[in-house]
């Protein structure tokens, strides 16, 4: 298993280690004691699937209070996949990382908690599979609209398909939320 520090503080990209043979491949998606000897010693208690379609983006979204780090990788199709810092104090406040996730390079994205997450849909279809590090509870549950002018997220599409939820988000405050 490698794993990359991306620029902004605590983003991790991990990649794992794949068997290819004539049959297909096989890997580990998830090994506590791996991930912990590569300093990610993350207790995670959800796990996550969606499903969407292409030109859907979901988030930006976080949560509060305790918040989540999020594991997440496409596990079919592929995604860009964004993480927006929102660390109170911060020194990369507001800045945002991006990458593709696809079941072809099985990539993961470590995101710790003080990041909003979101992804949109580059193929026809995609899941997405993510653990995460508490439980999902509503009421901590918070979002950063996707186009936000104070972020300049450069997403790869120019018209995404937004639940009805997602439409309500408002920009990024001045002022860190965590």
């Amino acid at each position: 298993m490698k794993v990359e520090r991306c620029e902004i503080e605590g983003l991790l990209v991990v990649e794992p280690d794949v068997f290819p043979d004539s049959r297909g491949w096989f890997y580990e998606s998830y090994n506590a004691e791996k991930f912990k000897a590569s300093g990610i010693d993350t207790v995670f208690v959800q796990d996550n699937h969606s499903r969407s379609a292409k030109n859907t983006l979901r988030g930006l979204h976080y949560q509060k209070n305790p918040g989540q780090v999020k594991l997440v990788r496409c596990t079919l199709g592929k995604i860009w996949d964004v993480a927006v810092d929102i660390r109170k104090g911060s020194p990369t406040y507001g800045k945002w990382f991006a990458l593709e996730l696809s079941e072809e390079n099985k990539k993961f994205l470590y995101i710790p908690i003080g990041f909003a997450h979101g992804f949109c849909v580059l193929s026809d279809v995609a899941e997405v599979q993510y653990k995460c590090s508490s439980v999902y509870n509503g009421a901590e549950e918070a979002g950063i609209a996707w186009n936000c002018p104070n972020i300049g997220i450069k997403w790869p599409i120019t018209e995404p398909l937004l639940s009805s939820r997602d439409l309500l988000l408002e920009p990024l405050l001045p002022e860190p939320p965590l």
